[in-house]
């Protein structure tokens, strides 16, 4: 067989369903020819991101796969790929590249040289005969420690070498869920009950270990309240009374309160690192970190107590732990840190809900967010946001009730992603509802793979909050602005998905937004992609510290 035909075979036995690409790659038609469908975006980063949103929602368990051009095509690729290793989700990449006697000869593109820093591995498949090997210790990586994008440039040459079918073996690889050291996790347990203040932070590691319910158990069973991290937003149910929210660059105000007061503060899940789109930990915390790699431990912050090991394993653990140290019904019955939660969690939407509830024209942003909110089925419902002002004032508003309920990202907010998250999502879960919320700006940058949802029939609903800006930035662009008018867009996007295949709908009175949003969600389970185009106001308040 060649080496194109062993490639695709190999990930037909890891479970492959899609192959997300844009031509020209010889893997193309191989994969097509063993019924791995290929989605073809417009463009190589949406096409990246669709595998990333597959993984995401798969939790690792079914990898994303990405192939594209040598050349152009690697080269277009970089965004999607930087935003998948930022958020750390387990895709494959398979570019072309030059045959092997083009290779580093200028100024041919090499991905191994060029990709190194947004990738967990890249590696040149050299020779045909070495593509099992290869191919296994890509998916072991894959599905073993710290999730990231993983990379195997093939030279033309070697997708059309041969291999004899005698030799080729392949078995799929597992990944190990390593258990926590017992003295570690004995003495994280030990802090935990002896804080006054504690809180759990839950990160996107809760997700990819699988170990919400594990999570909630011991929430429960400690009486500890759980803000997630951005990127773990719905790892916990934001309707449970221990419930926190999300601490992204804006949080509810439970997140800060219980922040500021605790005494404890616990990652479970989360390699804890600072940025600017992160709710940063407040100095002088003692803090304990349950991670896969031990690379996060004492990364951004002071770690007393870290464990290195397999978000559920090391919970069962503690559950355990707990049990042992203070009885098999733990501290179940006090309802005093719930009563707490629910009375600061009061407060706050009391002092949101004129905004939430509004009934100016143009359209507050946070209507769209509360009316879309209850009027979707959150039990069988994916949202995500876009960067800038959808998300801020999306995390802190709409509650996520099921693991991956929710697809937070953003250590890196590479304007756009959200529209290939959704259809990657929607892929590997056809029967819920995905929802992305954009801004005009985000539809600028990606827009037009809005068609690879229609001609893919990939049914997602996109909601364009568009009021024709570039929300933010006045304080960037004063004497641009002023003197040329440079952060104002223009667009009727509603027309242009129309013109795209889609079935689309454009709304300007608050008293509109919900029948729209019902008749779209229709034509979404009748298996139309829909646009959904809000004429909003800026709104640049966000509920921060």
């Amino acid at each position: 067989m060649k080496g194109k035909t062993a490639i695709v075979n190999i990930l037909k036995m890891e479970g492959v369903e899609y192959l997300t690409c844009f031509p020209s790659n010889a893997l193309i038609d191989a994969a097509a020819t063993l019924n791995i469908r290929p989605i073809v975006a417009r463009t190589e980063r949406v096409a990246v991101n669709i595998a990333d949103g597959y993984s995401r929602i798969s939790n690792g368990r079914r990898i994303g796969v990405s192939a594209v051009q040598h050349g152009p095509g690697i080269e277009n690729a970089f965004g999607g790929v930087a935003q998948a290793y930022s958020d750390a989700s387990p895709i494959l990449l398979l570019p072309g590249t030059f045959e092997r006697s083009r290779l580093g000869v200028p100024p041919n593109f090499q991905a191994i040289y060029n990709y190194q820093g947004v990738t967990k591995w890249v590696e040149v498949v050299n020779a045909a005969e070495r593509i099992p090997q290869m191919m296994q210790r890509a998916f072991t990586l894959l599905r073993s420690g710290k999730p990231a994008p993983v990379m195997l440039e093939v030279p033309t040459d070697v997708m059309e070498e041969e291999i004899n079918e005698e030799a080729f073996h392949y078995t799929p690889a597992k990944g190990p869920r390593p258990w926590g050291d017992p003295q570690d996790v004995r003495e994280a347990v030990q802090a935990l009950l002896a804080a006054r203040s504690p809180i759990l932070v839950a990160g996107q590691g809760i997700f990819y270990a699988e170990a919400w319910d594990d999570l909630k158990e011991l929430a429960e069973l400690t009486q500890v309240p759980v803000m997630t991290t951005l990127n773990g937003k719905s790892a916990f149910p934001e309707d449970h009374p221990l419930a926190l929210g999300a601490g992204g660059r804006s949080r509810p105000q439970m997140v800060d309160h219980f922040l500021r007061k605790a005494d404890l503060v616990f990652g479970i899940g989360t390699s804890f690192t600072r940025s600017v789109y992160i709710t940063p930990i407040p100095p002088g915390k003692t803090m304990a970190q349950v991670a896969i790699d031990e690379e996060d431990i004492n990364k951004d912050y002071s770690i007393s107590y870290g464990v290195i090991g397999d978000a559920k394993a090391v919970l069962r653990q503690m559950i355990e732990e707990v049990k042992r140290q203070v009885g098999e019904s733990g501290r179940q019955g006090d309802d005093t840190t719930a009563k707490e939660v629910r009375a600061v969690k009061e407060e706050f939407l009391k002092e949101w809900m004129p905004r939430l509830t509004s009934s100016e024209a143009p359209i507050s942003p946070y209507r769209v967010i509360w009316d879309l909110m209850h009027t979707v089925d959150r039990q069988r419902t994916i949202v995500t946001h876009d960067a800038g002002n959808p998300r801020d004032q999306m995390v802190p508003f709409y509650e996520a009730l099921i693991p991956r309920g929710y697809i937070g990202w953003g250590k890196s907010t590479q304007l756009g992603t959200g529209l290939g998250l959704v259809m990657g999502a929607k892929l590997a879960v056809p029967d819920h509802l995905v929802v992305n919320l954009m801004g005009d700006a985000a539809f600028g940058m990606v827009g037009m793979d809005f068609e690879t949802a229609v001609r893919s029939h990939i049914p997602i609903l996109t909601i364009v909050l568009n009021n024709g800006l570039m929300g933010g930035y006045e304080k960037h662009l004063p004497i641009s602005t002023a003197r040329y008018g440079t952060r104002y867009l223009s667009g009727h996007y509603a027309q242009i998905a129309e013109g795209l295949g889609g079935y689309t709908e454009r709304v300007e009175k608050p008293e509109d937004l919900v029948p729209a949003l019902r008749r779209c969600i229709q034509e979404v389970e009748a298996g139309r992609a829909t646009l959904l185009e809000v004429i909003t106001r800026e709104e640049p308040v966000y509920p921060v510290g």
